[in-house]
């Protein structure tokens, strides 16, 4: 299906969910926006290359570019529809609900562009968006994965792990569980090397296909044998369980080889792309848009 069509279609299927006319997917020069409120979401894609063949690309990370949407308008019937509901005002789990499947479908959207190098893709889902979904994990992103003409095997979830989350665990790991249960691939991302049990006992208890670490957070231990010791640790926890190991966030120009004692005890690693501009968006977008973006079902 052409470009433009799959944006009509999703134009329209969340015209129907919402009741409204807003179109929220813009189609510019080749690439695909998305509107929520008053920012527009771009995609960038960041390249997941062999740690012995750095010239092999294995697949690509989608990140969120943002800037204001500069455009953004009510239409009567809008206006009138968010009066009709203002009595029932959006919960934090629905807008972040909202807010993550508008970004994985922008970003599926212009990864058709790259499909034809038939790698992974990894998308980040929010924890809360996994615990405000009840069942049915993947349901609603797997039609969008078929419309596109791809498949979930190649779809691969990333969860961000935070401490502030231990004492739901088993809920995310019942929410990967349906993931995986649908053919997605699942990564787990430690912004931070740990020796947590918890974190430890995550691994064992999901067997991610993935676990990545941050590099920004490496810069003084690279050459730290205790360090490496614990990352070789982790590296042999992952494969343990059938998994492998992806150092993120890497200056393609001069980060290779800074970080080569690291990079040799991951299996892959990919170049740093607007970061930085990522947390930024998920924090503007969630705790600051809420009551723009409505949502009446999971």
């Amino acid at each position: 299906m052409p470009l433009q069509h799959l944006v009509e279609y999703f134009n329209d299927r969340l015209g129907r969910e919402h009741r409204s006319s807003f179109r929220p997917f813009v189609l510019q020069e080749g690439k695909v926006s998305g509107l929520f409120g008053p920012i527009r979401i771009d995609s960038s894609f960041a390249p997941l290359r062999q740690t012995l063949k750095p010239t092999v690309i294995v697949g690509h990370t989608a990140q969120i570019v943002v800037a204001p949407n500069k455009s953004q308008h009510l239409y009567a019937s809008e206006i009138e529809t968010l009066l009709a509901n203002n009595s029932v005002p959006a919960t934090e789990f629905e807008s972040i609900i909202n807010f993550d499947r508008l970004c994985r479908t922008v970003h599926m959207l212009n990864y058709l562009t790259l499909a034809h190098l038939q790698g992974m893709l990894f998308l980040a889902v929010d924890p809360r968006h996994i615990l405000g979904i009840k069942q049915d994990h993947g349901a609603y992103f797997e039609e969008v994965i078929a419309q596109c003409g791809l498949e979930t095997k190649n779809l691969v979830i990333v969860l961000d792990v935070y401490s502030q989350y231990a004492g739901y665990y088993q809920e995310l790991i019942n929410g990967l569980a349906n993931y995986r249960r649908r053919g997605y691939q699942i990564a787990l991302n430690f912004d931070y090397l740990t020796q947590d049990s918890e974190a430890f006992d995550l691994i064992a208890k999901i067997s991610p296909n993935y676990v990545s670490l941050s590099a920004r957070n490496m810069e003084g231990q690279v050459h730290d044998d205790t360090f490496l010791a614990q990352l070789h640790q982790l590296k042999t926890q992952v494969t343990s369980v059938g998994g492998q190991t992806i150092l993120q966030q890497i200056d393609e120009k001069n980060g290779s080889s800074r970080f080569r004692g690291v990079t040799t005890a991951c299996s892959v690693w990919h170049t740093q792309i607007n970061a930085d501009l990522r947390h930024r968006a998920r924090y503007v977008g969630i705790n600051g848009l809420s009551r723009i973006y409505h949502s009446s079902a999971a």
